[in-house]
């Protein structure tokens, strides 16, 4: 029996840099972006984004979300904790004093959360569209590193969608030469898949402490570029620090909405 390439999980992040929050459905906005995801994001007062590139004690933060009351709850990571600052819960929303106070006195400056309810706070503008990587993906790349789990390597990469069904990097068939795209679909959305996601310093530091893995880059690159499968356009690898698809919806941009269990189809 064959099996169908299939969601999984889906996860969107309210707050760009803070934790994730694993749902069954999804709105996909008319940007191509997922509805809640990086809907929010913290800025210093130079307008720079307080993010885990320059700021690597924002791995310590806990954030838990319940969309249902729109409502975040902070706490410090047990093993960064020094009992300072009381967990607690504010209203998820922009201009909100006491959560920006909060963040503040956390991160030693002041921190202000603001709000893009159309696109987010994406890392590629060009394509909002929801990262995808498949489950089997995930799960090679913790066999190379033995200290680290399948939830672990989730947490560094943080990617939206996961795919079911199909052999590791399985995702690299959603790209190919630098003009052109690969049109697949989820549910009743049709996606452009453009490019394998160029990594930062991030998924090289424990994704509750901040500590950096020495070497991480290096068995990555080393381990992507010997794994790499025959179905992956080479010409998009300049450099092998890259994983996961970037997207943006097809044209013309019909929102619709994603969910598990949602078929993944090549067009």
């Amino acid at each position: 029996m064959t099996t169908v390439p299939h969601v999984s999980q889906v996860f969107i992040y309210p707050i760009k840099s803070l934790d994730g929050v694993g749902i069954q459905s999804v709105d996909v906005l008319s940007s191509g972006a997922l509805k809640g995801d990086r809907q929010f994001a913290l800025f210093d007062q130079a307008g720079q984004v307080v993010n885990g590139k320059r700021h690597a004690k924002i791995h310590a933060l806990r954030a838990e979300f319940d969309i249902a009351a729109n409502t975040v709850s902070f706490r410090i990571s047990d093993a960064a904790s020094n009992g300072n600052i009381t967990p607690s819960t504010f209203p998820l929303e922009p201009e909100q004093k006491e959560l920006e106070a909060w963040l503040s006195e956390y991160f030693g400056f002041p921190v202000y959360l603001r709000q893009n309810l159309e696109i987010g706070f994406p890392d590629d503008t060009q394509s909002p569209g929801p990262t995808i990587v498949s489950l089997a993906t995930l799960e090679a790349i913790a066999t190379w590193y033995p200290h680290l789990t399948v939830d672990e390597v989730r947490a560094r990469f943080r990617t939206n969608i996961e795919v079911a069904g199909v052999p590791a990097f399985w995702e690299d068939r959603l790209f190919a030469e630098e003009d052109r795209t690969v049109a697949f679909q989820i549910g009743n959305v049709r996606l452009l898949g453009v490019n394998p996601c160029q990594r930062c310093i991030v998924p090289t530091r424990n994704s509750k402490t901040g500590v950096a893995d020495p070497g991480f880059q290096k068995t990555f690159v080393a381990k992507r570029q010997e794994t790499l499968p025959a179905w992956a356009e080479r010409s998009r690898f300049n450099h092998f620090y890259r994983l996961t698809v970037n997207t943006r919806l097809a044209e013309p941009p019909v929102a619709g909405a994603l969910s598990t269990g949602d078929p993944v189809l090549l067009e």
